[in-house]
Parts: structure tokens; C-alpha cells; sequence
């Protein structure tokens, strides 16, 4: 069987295949052959008025507030292989991709939280911003704000992918959605992901992560943004908790919020807490600082299970528990804001998830 293309490392790098690349931005909206640089009309046009067709006429999209922007409608066999975005990226632009006709999205996200990044000012051109650079494999955030996913999303018959802009004002977006039209195996699983936001948690409550999910498959990563309601006690105490196959009681269970982001002894070095990103696992954003009007610490992570998928036969859920360790050595449960996406491959069809908090039902307190 000729090799498909997709699944590539250092060693199939040199494999050819007979896989189409494509590309759709907005100087290529149908990312068809030979039809990108042609725009006489874009965002760019003011800026390219001395120089005319083929020189940055479009290249970025304003997307009007309450509007729905169709990304992308792609007709397979073929696979997103990566995807960028910048601009006025916030919680009030919604992400949401279609597979293979569904009347349900599989993925559903602020686009910021997809990227594992759902508390930043997202303003790269204000006179001052927050920046902190995420570096993993499947997402990378670099200055000043540009999103980058690397995850590989099959589809057999049809990708659409949207954006909604639920804010009262228009909003910029730049972006590049790469993909393949190759041919798909059978035993190939389809992308998801879902934002679930508590807040608070109720106490002696967990926060859900993932559930309602019927299907073979996989779980293969968790970002999540916590912000803290009260003080003078460590907060990471929770375990992470795996429910595979209609568990009752987890079939995997972790030790420590911070443990299973990949970190120990409450990211302490010397008494300070310290920032990290890596391939899989991340501490990329701790917020102590009392900026106006602001009271909360927050703490921004991510745990990519490439290397170690969780795979389920018929359904899974996770939960996080919301714990807190008093300086007497006591567990105390808290009630923090805790905001999550789940990563999963899965077989279709996709169930429908909970609906998406409101527009201040996403605003970060």
C-alpha cells in the first residue's frame, strides 16, 4: 500500500507519497490550486494601493460581531495537518469543526483556549500586553500571539470549520489552515475537543472535564486554566481521575494537580514557583501580580498524552478534584474556577456536548 503521507517523522520524512498539499487563508479562501494572491479587495487593499493584484490585498478577515465566518469546507478524503491564527483572538471567538457531515461539532472551544492559552490579552497591538511563550509539540504560542496546532485531523468525507465572533465589536483574524487530501484508513480515529468551565466548583464537588463521550477511542490531552478564590493554602492537592469503560471507581488515578501537569512539590525551586514549557507538559502562565481591578492568582497548563494515550472501547469521562492543602498539613476542599479542554480521537458519530457558557459566562473574574 503506498504511504498516505500523513504520520510523519524524522524517518518517513523522506517517503513521497501522492497526497495533495493545500492551504486555505484569506488571500485563498477555497484553498484550491492557483487561486491564492488574487484578491482585489481585502483588508490589505488600503496598504497595497501603489502596488495592485498579488501584493497582500487580503490578508486577514474581519469578522463582524454575532457573525459566524465559515473557515474552511473541504471536501476529502484528507487530514488538517496544521493550523495559525493571530489578531483579536479572545473567549469570545468560538472554534468549531464539522466532520463528515455532522450536524455536531467535534471540536467547540474559545479559540484562545484551544491553544491552551485562554487567559491572555490578546491585543498584540496595544502599547503594552501580556506575553508568555508556550512551546510544546502539538501547540506552540510565539510572540507576539501567534497561535500554532499541529494536531493531525483526519476526515473521510467533509471538514467545515467556523468561527463565532460573540462579542458586540468586529474582530480581526489572521489565519492559515494547512491540510492533505490523501486517503484515510478505516481504523483511523477523528479529532475533539470540548471547553467545560466551572465556577466555582462546588465544594467537595470535582470539576468535569470530559464526559458524555460514546464511542472507541482515545484521550490524548488536557489544558487547563485555574483561577484561584481564596487563599493561604496550596491549591494543587486534587488527582486527576480516568473513568474508562463505565467505570465506577477510576481506572487511573493521579497523585496531585500539579503532578499530572508534569511538575512536583507545588512547582516550588527555592521558594518561588517556576514557569515551565515543554514537549508534553506545561506550567506556562502563574499570575500572582495585583494588577487593577484584579484579585485572583491564575495558572495556565497543559498535559499532552501523544506518548501515552488513554484508549476506551465504549465511553469515557475525567474529572479533576479541587483540593487544597492547609499550612497545619490538612486537606481542605476549595471552590476555584477551573476551565478545561479535553483532546480525543474518536469514531463517529460525535455526541452532543453541553452548551457553551454565555458570553459573561466566559469572562475571566
Amino acid at each position: 500500500m503506498e504511504f498516505n503521507g500523513l504520520g510523519l517523522h524524522l524517518g518517513t520524512l523522506p517517503l513521497l507519497s501522492s497526497a495533495k498539499s493545500r492551504s486555505i487563508s484569506a488571500e485563498n479562501f477555497s484553498g484550491e490550486p492557483g487561486l491564492g494572491g488574487l484578491a482585489v479587495t481585502g483588508t490589505g487593499a488600503e496598504f497595497a494601493r501603489d502596488l495592485g493584484k498579488g501584493w497582500k490585498i487580503s490578508p486577514s478577515v474581519a469578522i463582524g460581531a454575532g457573525q459566524i465566518f465559515r473557515l474552511a469546507a473541504i471536501d476529502g478524503p484528507g487530514a488538517i495537518q496544521s493550523m495559525w491564527f493571530t489578531g483579536n483572538v479572545d473567549r469570545n471567538l468560538i472554534l468549531r469543526i464539522y466532520w463528515d457531515n455532522q450536524d455536531v461539532p467535534s471540536v467547540e472551544c474559545p479559540l484562545s483556549d484551544f491553544f491552551a492559552y485562554g487567559w491572555s490579552d490578546f491585543d498584540p497591538m496595544a502599547s503594552s500586553n501580556t506575553f508568555v511563550q508556550l512551546t510544546s509539540w502539538p501547540v506552540t504560542v510565539n510572540p507576539n500571539h501567534g497561535l500554532n496546532c499541529y494536531w493531525n485531523m483526519p476526515f473521510r468525507r467533509k471538514c467545515v470549520m467556523e468561527i463565532e465572533n460573540r462579542s458586540e465589536n468586529e474582530k480581526t483574524l489572521f489565519y492559515q489552515v494547512n491540510y492533505t487530501l490523501t486517503d484515510i484508513a478505516e481504523d483511523i480515529g477523528y479529532f475533539h475537543a470540548q471547553f467545560r468551565r466551572t465556577n466555582p466548583v462546588a465544594y467537595m464537588g470535582d470539576h468535569v472535564i470530559l464526559d458524555g463521550v460514546a464511542g472507541r477511542g482515545h484521550y490524548v490531552g488536557t489544558a487547563m486554566l485555574a483561577g484561584l478564590n481564596g487563599s493561604d493554602c496550596w491549591w494543587g492537592e486534587g488527582e486527576m481521575k480516568f473513568f474508562i469503560d463505565g467505570d465506577e471507581y477510576p481506572s487511573i488515578c493521579g497523585t496531585g494537580t500539579e503532578d499530572y501537569f508534569g511538575g512536583a512539590y507545588c512547582w516550588g525551586v527555592n521558594g518561588s514557583m517556576i514557569p515551565y514549557s515543554t514537549p508534553f507538559t506545561g506550567m506556562h502562565t502563574f499570575r500572582r501580580e495585583r494588577e487593577h481591578n484584579s484579585a485572583q492568582e491564575w495558572f495556565s497548563m497543559y498535559r499532552w498524552h501523544v506518548m501515552d494515550p488513554i484508549r476506551f472501547s465504549q465511553d469515557i469521562k475525567v474529572t479533576v478534584q479541587d483540593l487544597g492543602l492547609l499550612p497545619e498539613l490538612r486537606y481542605l476542599p476549595r471552590q476555584d474556577d477551573m476551565a478545561t479542554v479535553a483532546y480525543w480521537y474518536q469514531s463517529l458519530p460525535t455526541a452532543p456536548f453541553p452548551e457553551l457558557p454565555d458570553v459573561d459566562g466566559l469572562k475571566m473574574a
